[in-house]
């Protein structure tokens, strides 16, 4: 099945909240670039979140990380298929984990943004592998957050070296 098949929206119900999480409250709805979309969506949040200690936006990606992972899985079944590209809160948990640790400057969250994107889009060893191999909602997440940590450590190492 191709992941970008639209067809499969006959099935969201945006009063159901668990698909309106998924589809990242509206933005993974969008005809082109879901995910990019659905981490520009996420943009906003992480700004805030760069002001905030560590600990709260590691709290806010693993809390992101379990509700979307419930989110997607309730929603791929609903939908009839599996990490449809309007499934978007990976992309969000991902632009979460992308930010860690990083100085509390707002423009920060462009650099997590590109660099998650090209981890996301590109997808190399071992996200392409997680992508292919989990099914369900934690199929869905776990990529992006393997992407995330690439964005975050690549991300630091920018940072140090440039900033």
């Amino acid at each position: 099945m191709d992941k970008h098949d639209r067809s499969f929206l006959k099935n969201i119900r945006l009063s159901n909240p668990w698909h309106l999480i998924a589809v990242g409250f509206g933005s993974g709805l969008l005809p082109k670039a879901p995910g990019t979309f659905g981490s520009l969506a996420a943009m906003p949040i992480c700004m805030g979140l760069l002001y905030l200690d560590w600990y709260y936006v590691l709290a806010v990606a693993v809390f992101t990380f379990f509700i979307g992972w419930y989110a997607s899985d309730i929603t791929e079944k609903d939908m009839g298929m599996h990490d449809n590209s309007s499934i978007v809160i990976d992309e969000f948990d991902g632009m979460f984990i992308s930010i860690l640790f990083f100085p509390p400057q707002w423009y920060l969250a462009i650099l997590a943004f590109v660099l998650f994107r090209i981890f996301d889009v590109l997808k190399p060893f071992p996200i392409n592998f997680f992508d292919k191999h989990i099914g369900g909602g934690l199929g869905v997440m776990v990529d992006d957050v393997i992407a995330g940590i690439f964005a975050l450590i690549t991300g630091h190492i920018f940072i140090y070296f440039f900033l």
